[in-house]
């Protein structure tokens, strides 16, 4: 599990395919307190470390995880979000996020308003239902507050902070993001339907 606060800006530097998608990750973890197995949220999709240097990781990526996220558009030099997994005693400063994407939302609108910029973005039809005002969404691994909500659009903020702490400064109209609805929407959702 994760919160949704990025810990890290990585560095897509390598990336080969071998029916998966094998990528090399810089970072600045002491990747010596990382073990071979644990798990990475790499722009909000849980990755496993399967190799590892003094500054880097490796993990593979199935074609199932391509096909629902932006990750086949990786190339050398992406940089990323990255988040190790909460810990028992941590700060829950964002909302729980699984590291488990439901799709893409593309960035339709951006407006600076003040030192801040408002965004605009448009879900899948299927996963707008989940989205509320004032409820959470991760998108490409940030725990974000969700400021309206119009049919398959919806608008939050990114302040400063989030836009020099996280890749959110190199965001433009048209990019693709990954998505994760919040858990709780999903349950509820799911419990409606059962007793409907």
């Amino acid at each position: 599990m994760f919160t949704g606060i990025v810990s890290d800006i990585g560095t897509v530097t390598k990336t080969e395919n071998r029916g998966d998608l094998r990528a090399r990750i810089t970072c600045s973890y002491d990747m010596e307190g990382v073990d071979m197995g644990a798990s990475i949220a790499c722009d909000g999709v849980c990755l496993t470390v399967i190799e590892k240097g003094a500054d880097w990781f490796d993990v593979d990526i199935s074609a199932e995880t391509l096909s629902k996220t932006n990750l086949d558009g990786w190339q050398n030099g992406k940089r990323i979000n990255l988040e190790r997994p909460l810990k028992l005693g941590d700060e829950l400063g964002g909302h729980i996020v699984s590291g488990h994407v439901d799709g893409l939302a593309e960035i339709i609108v951006m407006q600076d308003e003040g030192d801040s910029t408002r965004v605009t973005l448009r879900a899948p039809h299927a996963l707008a239902k989940f989205i509320a005002p004032k409820g959470s969404v991760a998108l490409n691994g940030t725990s974000l507050t969700v400021n309206e909500v119009d049919g398959d659009t919806f608008g939050i903020n990114f302040i400063p902070h989030t836009k020099t702490h996280t890749t959110w400064g190199d965001a433009k109209r048209g990019d693709m993001v990954n998505l994760e609805i919040d858990t709780l929407a999903r349950y509820v959702a799911r419990l409606n339907e059962m007793q409907g």
